[in-house]
């Protein structure tokens, strides 16, 4: 039997555990990514950017449990002056969220737009499909194929405060899948944010057309759900001078994947990626990310930090690819984990392809323990061990988090992060 005749049965489950009627405006994007998916087949171990990463638990055709608990935080990012989408088990919930009418942008959900002429079909599933090569990414075809909500945003004036989406589940099946499409007019300038606990299963796709001069900031956080079992991706394309920036934020949750695909098509165009991620015992954490460079005088940023314990596993398989036309492209890539015991894992797969020659690109990938010379100094000062390893891991973890624009944003990313350590010694 062939590899794609083994995964045939799987898929078919999948496809209708996930039954969708096709219709509207959308009609064609899910036809075509269903017929991909058919195509590759869900991931499997022998596919060569799943060999670190099991992806049973996210393909498997019923949702696994996961506990509901309650939320004892205070919101992330609940000082801010923000717009509030939230979305239950993957349905959009009116009652918890803002009126979507914001200055300078449209947000409609993608389960009742109905215009045939719909701005969004020239971005739903068409960054997505394109993302498909060089390397495969069947999660994200199913996405297309199946999603059942999501919001569709159109930034044609810059707004005045960000948007945040949130995430949370009453069921401990609860199985989403969302798809959010983001287009950006030139000159414009949006800030997403992303948290809450999600569902039992997660699966979603951002696709984002970042218009000349436009500006995309993105922050994430993926927190207290300690039983997520989440495949994320985000799709952007880049025009003249424009900027994109993301950064993730990851504790708990037993596995994560997150993709991130960038195409950097015109002149001068920006990509900034970090990550930083805090794992224990069953905890498996996969960022994955690939960049295109597609055009001159482009600059993109992957800064990724992972802090493992108790049998913990990160990965990282980053690549940058410069095209021959694509001269002066500076692209920088590093990637580092502390282990904190013997039992963690760092696996990674860093990579260039470059087919330019005026080019300044460079990576970097290291892994290692406390150093024990800066925890005796923290120790000899009075601070207690446990104290003293928080301090050394944020220290660890700060280059990362630096990548966020936002000084509030930062901050506030700095004091939950201080936070969750905190209770992990309590």
């Amino acid at each position: 039997m062939t590899a794609l005749a083994e995964k045939t049965d799987p898929t078919e489950a999948m496809i209708t555990a996930h039954s969708v009627t096709f219709s509207g405006w959308s009609k064609s994007a899910r036809e075509d990514a269903l017929m991909r998916l058919r195509k590759m087949g869900l991931p499997d171990r022998r596919d060569e950017y799943w060999k670190y990463t099991r992806p049973d638990s996210l393909t498997q055709a019923t949702a696994p449990t996961a506990a509901i608990f309650q939320n004892d935080e205070p919101p992330l990012f609940g000082e801010m002056d923000r717009l509030k989408i939230v979305f239950v088990d993957g349905v959009f919930d009116a009652a918890a969220s803002d009126d979507l009418a914001l200055e300078g942008i449209t947000i409609e959900r993608l389960a009742t737009a109905q215009s045939d002429l719909h701005w969004a079909r020239d971005v739903y599933g068409v960054l997505e499909s394109h993302g498909q090569s060089p390397v495969a990414r069947p999660l994200a075809a199913l996405n297309t194929a199946l999603a059942t909500d999501g919001v569709l945003i159109h930034v044609s004036r810059t707004p005045s405060k960000p948007i945040n989406l949130i995430y949370t589940h009453n069921s401990d099946t609860s199985d989403a899948i969302l798809h959010h499409c983001i287009k950006l007019d030139p000159g414009t300038e949006v800030t997403l944010l992303e948290n809450g606990p999600a569902a039992a299963r997660f699966n979603k796709v951002i696709e984002v057309e970042v218009g000349n001069t436009a500006s995309f900031n993105h922050i994430r956080a993926q927190g207290r759900d300690h039983e997520r079992r989440a495949a994320t991706h985000i799709f952007g394309r880049l025009g003249t001078e424009s900027e994109f920036k993301s950064f993730t934020l990851t504790v708990n949750g037993v596995m994560t994947r997150n993709e991130v695909v960038l195409e950097l098509t015109g002149d001068d165009a920006k990509a900034h990626v970090a990550g930083a991620c805090v794992g224990d015992g069953e905890f498996h954490h996969d960022d994955t990310v690939f960049i295109t460079h597609d055009a001159v005088n482009c600059e993109s940023r992957q800064v990724f930090k992972k802090v493992l314990r108790n049998g913990a596993v990160g990965v990282f398989q980053g690549k940058i690819l410069v095209k021959a036309d694509a001269q002066k492209t500076d692209g920088y890539q590093i990637s580092q984990s502390l282990l904190l015991d013997e039992d963690s894992q760092f696996l990674a797969k860093p990579e260039l392809e470059i087919y330019a020659d005026d080019v300044i690109c460079s990576h970097g990938s290291t892994s290692g323990a406390i150093d024990e010379d800066a925890l005796f100094y923290l120790r000899a000062r009075g601070i207690s061990k446990g104290d003293a390893t928080d301090l050394l891991t944020l220290s660890f973890l700060a280059e990362a988090v630096e990548e966020i624009e936002a000084e509030t944003l930062k901050e506030e990313i700095l004091e939950r992060l201080t936070g969750w350590l905190a209770r992990r010694r309590s």
